[in-house]
Parts: C-alpha cells; structure tokens; sequence
C-alpha cells in the first residue's frame, strides 16, 4: 500500500541558524511543509522559502493559538508538528513511513521519543526524553489546547502508539539562550495562573526548585546522565522556582497597588469630612 499523504508544519521566529538542518530532512519527503513565521528580521523567511512555497507571515498570538493557525492549513489528514530545533533523521523517517503504509492503521495519535541534546551531550532519561505526540490524524475536534505555552494536542478518543527511533532535539544555543527561554516561559506560566485566581509564595517557590529538582534526578533517572543529567535537574529546579517566584511577585504587586488604591481612597473621605 502507497503510504498516506503527511502535511507538515513549523511555527518559527529568528531560527536562520538552525532551521535549515530540518528543513533538509523534511523538504522533498513530506507532501506539505509550512512555515508560519512571526516576524523573524534574521533572514528566517527567505532561508525557508528555498524549500517550501507554502510560508506565511503572522502576528504572535502564542503558542497553541499559533499551532492552531498552521494546522487550519494542513490538507492533508495525517500530520507531522515539528519546531525549527528539531531533526528527523533517516531511520526515523523510514519508521514513519512504514507507520502510514499500514492497510489497517487504528492508531491516530503517535508518539516519538525525545533525544534532547544538551551542550552537545545526548539525554537519555528525564523530562527531555519523554515521547511527544508529534505524528496525529486531524479529525474532527482535534487542536491544541488554546494556552501560551505548552499547548497540549487534545485528541478527543486517541489511541497512542510510540515509535523506537528517536526524534533528535536541539533546544537551547547557549546557556544564556537557555535561561531566558525558561524564565520566559515560567513568567507567561505565572501570569497564565494569576489571571485564574491561583496565588503563590516564596517558601512555596523554594519548596518546588527542591521537589523539581529531585523529582528530574533521582525519580526520573537524570543521575543516569551524568553530568548532563545533573545539570538538567538543577535547570528545571530553577524553572519551577521562577514560575511560583513570577507567581508570588505579581500577587505583592497587585496587593500592593490595593493597597495604594485604599490608602488614595481613605485619604479622599478625609478630606471630603
């Protein structure tokens, strides 16, 4: 059997420095590769043009909206989510296309394993090897979940499998490029929980870079990777601090400012008796 069609598509913003390493394994493999761009002033947009047509410029609306925009052009029903970080090697490649050549395929929702690099060393155990469902059938009612970051794919009766080969993952450029990806994410995180009621505090923020991190190093298994692996959980640890140190500031600042409106307040009545 012929294998069924894939549409693909990338979310991108300046990534003139990496993207081309996955674009060279997508282009001329999959049935349709697009690009959503949002402003990328790198040269970002005319590098992908080289290998897709289909490249589109957008405003930012966050990440699962974002997703959602690019999977409204897919034509094909079968598709692939990748970030310009990512890499689909050739063994990976030949797995998906056994994958979609099955007569009876059941499976709608497909899980790859992870390979994250970090600093040029390859994890094998924590939160950076975790499977992702990057592979699905787009039905009805399929999306991502509609938040700024970690935009959940929500299937509505999925049936998962997970493939062997690995798909290879480069996050993070440098260090610096590390930490401010993270405290980007964890002050959107926190802002995300603020405007839902939720409150926090520094003793609780201290508490989780404890659990986070041990949770990452010994009950994940990063002790495993040595180095990579220590440093790993001491990053993540540093994450859930930011995100309920993010939380606990903007709970001072918005008690702060009713503070102030009181106090404005209380000083009006003064004057007006």
């Amino acid at each position: 059997m012929q294998r069924r069609p894939l549409s693909c598509f990338l979310i991108v913003c300046n990534e003139a420095d990496r993207i081309e390493t996955c674009l060279q394994g997508l282009a001329g493999w999959v049935d349709q590769l697009i690009i959503l761009d949002s402003g990328s002033t790198d040269g970002t947009v005319e590098l992908c043009r080289k290998y897709t047509d289909e490249v589109y410029q957008t405003d930012w609306p966050g990440y699962g909206p974002q997703r959602n925009r690019a999977l409204q052009k897919c034509r094909h029903e079968w598709v692939l989510n990748l970030d310009a970080d990512e890499l689909v090697t050739p063994a990976l490649q030949a797995e998906i296309e056994q994958l979609l050549g099955e007569e009876n395929l059941t499976d709608n929702f497909i899980k790859i394993p992870w390979q994250t690099y970090l600093f040029g060393k390859p994890m094998q155990r924590g939160r950076y090897s975790t499977p992702q469902g990057k592979l699905f059938l787009h039905t009805e009612g399929v999306q991502f979940k509609n938040s700024q970051v970690h935009e959940v794919l929500q299937i509505p009766e999925p049936k998962v499998r997970t493939l062997t080969q690995p798909l290879k993952h480069f996050s993070w450029r440098t260090y610096q490029h590390l930490q401010e990806k993270h405290l980007k994410y964890a002050c959107i995180l926190a802002e995300e929980k603020f405007a839902r009621g939720k409150r926090g505090s520094l003793p609780y923020a201290a508490f989780r870079f404890i659990t986070d991190f041990l949770q990452q190093y010994l009950i994940r298994g990063g002790i495993l990777d040595g180095k990579a692996g220590f440093f790993m959980a001491l990053v993540l640890g540093q994450y859930a601090f930011h995100k309920y140190a993010a939380l606990a500031a903007l709970q001072m600042q918005d008690e702060a400012k009713q503070q102030c409106e009181q106090d404005k307040g209380s000083s009006a009545d003064r004057k007006s008796a």
